[in-house]
């Protein structure tokens, strides 16, 4: 590989710039402008996944008519790791994105367990999509068709599918990601109408519920006024399902090797994604809780009818055919949001191919498309064997329906909860990397609030997450003994990346050399 060292403006000196190196295979330069690096991104954050699945969760297990607020917080606290993460991909151009990004603040054996944390998040996602994907598509067909067919099949035809169309140029992922946004959000915005444009007895519409200070507040235990008991919930799982509704936004720099502008085009694409989003999810998730004629009413509704929490209002305050639309993008939606994790994916795999870190095959891209492609299948293989493994391994409890545990508490939640962990924990390692490295690298435009500040406040907040989410494992995910191991399988996955930077220090030194450092200053 060629040894050529790019020191730019853009980069730190031992950068190695792709494009003058002739013997690594290329991604698809300048095929996608902000609104194709928005589809790929905003779709990976499934709003409509985000809310349908996030939202009965956090209120009726977490802080109630609060959980508004707390996407409204989770706004502000993302906007804020934005500032420093934008102004870093102004600066470093790469398919690595965090482990680049990390590779560059914090040297590259901590760059090489974040790209390893990465690869392993991303490719949890998109098996866990796939399994919301399958519970939803066994439910509505035995619903529409009267056919039982099991989760399983469902999942593994979504991950066939995706590897066929993310084979082909990232343009086609791009439109088709882009079709299935603007649907979901659509019905989504017909879902707000129809709560806000009532103004009748059958929702109840309360501002409070926007207040950022009520935000930790516990559903409380009681019975309602028919009898019916409410459990306790934990106000801070509202929040961390909040967070969780983001994962996705941050992958826009994986994208910036085959953006026009990637400087301008990666940096504006986190803003315009991570307050779109905000406000989109904190009027929606109002809606939601706004949706019943009381809160006792929306607490019953979240916490034993959750599958309908958005259907069932829909249904009633706009109509039966927009519950049933709804219900069909759903299955799009979670599709759409799995091929972006599987896109991503890929691309990690490509990026540390080309850098020596994994076997070289990996860094193929097609001759025609200009696609990851060996990447994307070895991605397929492991999203396949994720939901085997759930399948054949996961026991069913007694007396519960097996599809709906496997496929949605199962893959879905279990891999979520893993994933999202890893993501925070790489969010802020990130927010520390952004401080040293313009500290190091650009120390004329390091600045007091963008490269300073802001990455300590978002550092100080993804620290509390974790720590918050591994408090409260047992509130999320009850007694199932997966969840028990994910601190633990979150913490090896760290461990081996970072042990395994140091043997290549030692062992490999070209490689070492190359870890995060090709970027593309083109």
């Amino acid at each position: 590989m060629s040894q050529t060292l790019s020191k730019t403006s853009a980069g730190a000196p031992e950068d190695y710039d792709v494009n003058k190196m002739k013997d690594v295979d290329k991604l698809h330069s300048r095929a996608i402008g902000l609104v194709g690096v928005l589809f790929l991104t905003v779709t990976g954050a499934a709003p409509i996944s985000a809310m349908l699945g996030n939202v009965p969760f956090g209120a009726g297990s977490g802080n109630g008519q609060y959980i508004p607020a707390a996407f409204l917080l989770a706004t502000i606290v993302l906007t804020i790791f934005s500032v420093g993460y934008a102004a870093m991909a102004g600066k470093v151009s790469s398919v690595g994105g965090f482990y680049s990004f990390i590779s560059h603040g914090l040297g590259r054996e901590i760059g090489l367990a974040a790209g390893l944390t990465s690869l392993v998040a991303y490719s949890l996602f998109e098996a866990s999509l796939y399994g919301l994907f399958a519970s939803f598509g066994h439910d509505d067909f035995k619903l529409w068709f009267g056919v039982d067919i099991p989760w399983v099949y469902f999942a593994l035809f979504a991950v066939v599918m995706a590897s066929i169309l993310s084979y082909f140029d990232v343009k086609i992922s791009s439109a088709i990601l882009g079709i299935a946004l603007i649907a979901e959000v659509l019905i989504l915005l017909v879902f707000d109408f129809g709560v806000f444009g009532k103004g009748s007895s059958a929702v109840h519409i309360d501002g409070n519920a926007l207040n950022v200070f009520n935000v930790l507040t516990d559903v409380a235990a009681h019975k309602t006024a028919d009898g019916k008991d409410i459990a306790a919930g934990a106000a801070i799982v509202g929040v961390f399902m909040a967070f969780w509704s983001w994962v996705g936004f941050e992958m826009a720099p994986n994208y910036a090797e085959e953006s026009r502008d990637p400087k301008r085009i990666v940096p504006l694409s986190l803003y315009c994604s991570v307050i779109a989003l905000g406000v989109f999810y904190t009027l929606t998730s109002w809606a939601a809780v706004s949706a019943y004629p009381n809160n006792d009413a929306m607490l019953l509704a979240a916490q034993s009818d959750s599958g309908n929490f958005f259907t069932a209002p829909l249904a009633t305050l706009v109509g039966p055919t927009a519950a049933s639309i709804m219900r069909v993008l759903i299955l799009t939606s979670s599709f759409a949001c799995g091929m972006a994790f599987h896109n991503t994916t890929a691309r990690y795999f490509y990026s540390l191919a080309r850098e020596g870190v994994l076997p070289s095959g990996l860094a193929k891209t097609h001759e025609t498309f200009k696609s990851p492609y060996v990447g994307s299948i070895v991605q397929s293989a492991f999203a396949a064997l994720w939901i085997v493994l759930f399948l054949v391994f996961l026991p069913v409890p007694k007396d519960t329906d097996y599809n709906n545990f496997q496929a949605y508490v199962g893959l879905y939640t279990m891999l979520a909860v893993l994933g999202t962990m890893l993501i925070l924990v790489l969010q802020a390692t990130v927010s520390l990397a952004i401080i040293f490295y313009f500290q190091a690298n650009h120390p004329e435009d390091a600045h007091w609030f963008q490269t300073l500040l802001c990455p300590i406040i978002a550092l100080i907040s993804q620290t509390f997450l974790v720590y918050v989410l591994v408090k409260n494992i047992p509130v999320i995910g009850g007694t199932a003994t997966f969840f028990t191991w994910i601190p633990v399988i979150g913490l090896a996955v760290i461990v081996i990346g970072l042990v395994w930077g140091f043997i290549v220090r030692f062992a490999a030194p070209d490689t070492y050399a190359r870890i995060g450092r090709i970027v593309n200053d083109g």
